[in-house]
């Protein structure tokens, strides 16, 4: 994700689940389904670089905090 906005993984998980109930009423057109499944795929990676950050940066802290032991 190259946005220079910081990553909001909260609001991206609330637009997850606004595309999901979305997708599942029966009023909303097939044709909008491709676009719902493309922004979710976005939002997805977005998600999963954040956790994945997220966790290198908990383990480098960890590593740290051991040397100071």
């Amino acid at each position: 994700m190259e946005n220079k906005e910081k990553f909001d993984y909260d609001a991206a998980v609330a637009e997850l689940e606004a595309i999901a109930q979305k997708a599942e009423d029966p009023r909303t057109a097939v044709e909008d389904m491709e676009k719902m499944i493309r922004r979710s795929a976005e939002l997805v990676q977005a998600c999963r670089a954040y956790l994945r950050g997220a966790r290198e940066k908990v383990a480098a802290l960890d590593k740290e905090f051991e040397g100071i032991q």
